[in-house]
C-alpha cells in the first residue's frame, strides 16, 4: 500500500484547504452581483467563519458572522477564532441556539441585519453549488492514479466535489466528523456517482470532540511527517485511515489519497479546551 496526503492546506495562510476552494466561486457571483458585503454563520470555532472574515479583507467586502451562542457575545477576546476574524473586520451577530436554527428563513434575515440589502449570503459551513463547483478542482486527471481518495466530511459539500470530478474506477472515502448517518443522502444530493462511502466510525464522539488517542496520533504523525493535522476533520480522517490499513479494510496495492483540507486554525481553540482539562495538548504552533 502506498499513502499520499495532498495539501490543501497549504492553498493559503488563512482561507486554507475546502475553504479556498469553497468561497473561490461565491466571491466570483458576490462581485459579479454588485455586492458590497458577505454574511454567513458559524459556531465558536468556525473554519468557515474566519476563512469568510479574510476572504472580504482580501476582497474588499464588509463581513458580518451570525454566530450561534449568545454567551459569547462577551468573549471574543478569550476565543481566538473570533478575535482573528474581529481583526480582519468582521462585524458579530450573536444569536441563541434556539434562533440560529432558523438561519436561512428570510424573516430571521432581516431580523438580523435588516438594512444590509447588498450583501451576499453564504450558507454554514459555506456548501452551495458554487462551493462544490470550487471543490470539484482538488481532484484533477493528473491524481486519477490512486485507487482511493479520502477527506474528511463535514457539510458533505467538500467529498461532493471530489466526487463528481473522480475518476470511476477511484472509491472515494468520507470520514464523518459528525455521529450518525444522515450526511449520507445530503451527499446524494449533489452527485451522480456512486464509487463513494461514508465510514461513520471515527468521530471520536461528535462534531468538535476528541479523545486522547487521537491527540497522541496527531502528535505521533507530526513527528514522524512533519505535516500538521486539525483535530476535527483532517487529523480523524487521517486516523481512520491508518486504523483501516492496520485492519486490512484496502486491497494489496491500493494508492491511496487523502486530502488535507486544513482548518488548521482550530488547533489554538481546541488547546485552550485540553489544557482546562489537564490533557495533553496539539505539540505544534499555529
Amino acid at each position: 500500500i502506498t499513502l499520499s496526503i495532498k495539501r490543501e492546506d497549504l492553498l493559503h495562510p488563512i482561507i486554507s484547504g475546502n475553504k479556498f476552494r469553497k468561497l473561490k466561486y461565491n466571491l466570483i457571483e458576490a462581485k459579479s452581483i454588485g455586492a458590497k458585503g458577505l454574511v454567513t454563520f458559524g459556531g465558536a470555532y468556525s473554519n468557515h467563519i474566519l476563512a469568510v472574515a479574510a476572504a472580504g479583507c482580501e476582497n474588499g467586502f464588509n463581513t458580518i458572522g451570525i454566530i450561534r451562542g449568545e454567551e459569547l457575545a462577551n468573549k471574543v477576546a478569550e476565543n481566538p477564532t473570533l478575535e482573528s476574524a474581529q481583526k480582519l473586520g468582521m462585524k458579530f451577530v450573536f444569536v441563541s441556539r434556539e434562533e440560529y436554527r432558523d438561519k436561512i428563513s428570510e424573516d430571521f434575515l432581516n431580523k438580523q441585519i435588516p438594512n444590509e440589502v447588498d450583501y451576499y449570503v453564504i450558507p454554514e459551513g459555506g456548501t452551495n453549488d458554487l462551493a462544490i463547483k470550487g471543490c470539484e478542482e482538488i481532484i484533477t486527471p493528473d491524481l486519477y492514479d490512486y485507487s482511493h481518495v479520502c477527506s474528511s466530511v463535514g457539510t458533505g459539500g467538500t467529498i461532493s466535489g471530489i466526487i463528481n470530478s473522480s475518476h470511476m474506477s477511484q472509491k472515494i472515502l468520507g470520514f464523518s466528523s459528525l455521529k450518525g448517518d444522515f450526511l449520507s443522502e445530503q451527499i446524494s444530493n449533489f452527485v451522480t456517482k456512486f464509487n463513494w462511502e461514508l465510514n461513520t466510525d471515527y468521530h471520536f464522539g461528535g462534531y468538535g470532540k476528541v479523545k486522547d488517542e487521537l491527540i497522541a496520533f496527531i502528535n505521533s504523525f507530526y513527528k514522524e511527517t512533519n505535516v500538521p493535522l486539525d483535530p476535527v476533520y483532517t487529523g480523524k480522517m487521517v486516523y481512520g485511515v491508518y486504523d483501516l490499513i492496520a485492519k486490512d479494510y484496502f486491497p494489496e496495492n491500493a494508492n491511496i489519497l487523502m486530502i488535507h483540507t486544513g482548518g488548521l486554525q482550530g488547533v489554538n481553540g481546541m488547546n485552550d479546551l485540553l489544557r482546562k482539562k489537564n490533557k495533553e495538548i496539539i505539540n505544534y504552533d499555529v
